[in-house]
């Protein structure tokens, strides 16, 4: 069942990154072929200098903060600990992801902080930051972790319990979420961005049952990811390492995603034009992480209430 929602997420994903890169000019060859020339294109390269990091960590900037006016449409609650962009220190950037979030310290002392790795800036083409942005910082992780940290009355366990499907799925739906404002909408390209991300995180879930349910090599798995998504095979054979020693875990990015946009279309369609985007963001965020099950009894609730 789980390998049958990745192949329609893939398609239907696939599908409407193939209009955008059409409207932007883009239309031979597949999906994944045109988002690896996209990728490799100099015009949305960072130089791979100091001056070009530092130019990354610029725009970044500008990006959390531009994020940040727009919160108070979305949520009631904000985190009090601020967020800071940093470099992944170059001594663990081989072996670090490419980008994530770390959260504040449990007292306030220590801001949070969204980390990019920029061992080779050619990595991150400009179109592909402003949604990396939004999933580790505001509204994503950041926001996420920090108001669970911060929800007085919670028990600390529930403060600082991590649930895979929950948080990365909450990283997706705030992309998501940036794009519903319009976020994207003066770069069209930065929109690409988002699906591509989409994109990687429905392919997760086909390799990842592919190899684990249905008996894939790991070539076969590979070359899939590879085709559909447009990355390195480099960067490729890396991910497939982590499904073959992490089974299950890449599936809860998108798996998690698609039960936050559930559940608010349930509470939408029960309440009607009683729905409070926002009370639905508290409802869902300010009792920490929990297991999808927990998530929607949780907004059954709330619904009732």
């Amino acid at each position: 069942e789980t390998h049958a929602i990745g192949l329609a997420q893939v398609a239907e994903i696939s599908a409407e990154a193939d209009a955008l890169l059409k409207a932007q000019g883009h239309a031979d060859g597949s999906v994944g072929a045109r988002l690896a020339a996209l990728t490799a294109d100099p015009r949305w390269l960072y130089p791979n200098t100091d001056e070009g990091r530092a130019a990354v960590l610029a725009d970044l900037n500008v990006q959390v903060d531009a994020i940040r006016r727009r919160l108070p449409e979305l949520f009631t609650a904000l985190p009090r600990t601020p967020v800071e962009v940093r470099r992944v220190p170059p001594d663990i950037e081989l072996g670090a992801p490419r980008g994530y979030a770390q959260p504040g310290s449990l007292d306030g002392t220590r801001p949070g902080a969204y980390y990019i790795n920029l061992k080779d800036t050619g990595m991150w083409p400009k179109w592909a930051l402003p949604t990396l942005t939004y999933h580790e910082s505001l509204p994503g992780h950041h926001l996420q972790l920090t108001l669970a940290l911060e929800a007085e009355g919670t028990p600390m366990l529930h403060r600082t319990l991590l649930m895979n499907a929950f948080v990365e799925g909450w990283g997706l739906y705030a992309e998501q979420l940036a794009d519903e404002i319009g976020m994207y909408g003066e770069f069209p390209l930065g929109r690409l961005g988002m699906l591509q991300s989409f994109l990687y995180r429905a392919v997760r879930i086909v390799v990842d049952t592919g190899m684990h349910w249905k008996g894939w090599s790991r070539e076969k798995a590979a070359d899939y990811m590879a085709d559909a998504v447009g990355l390195a095979r480099g960067a490729v054979d890396s991910e497939i390492d982590r499904y073959c020693v992490w089974p299950g875990q890449a599936c809860g990015y998108k798996i998690g995603h698609l039960e936050f946009v559930r559940l608010r279309s349930a509470a939408k369609a029960r309440l009607g034009e009683r729905f409070d985007l926002r009370a639905f963001h508290d409802t869902v965020l300010m009792g920490g992480a929990m297991p999808l099950e927990v998530l929607a009894r949780v907004v059954d609730e709330w619904i009732g209430a």
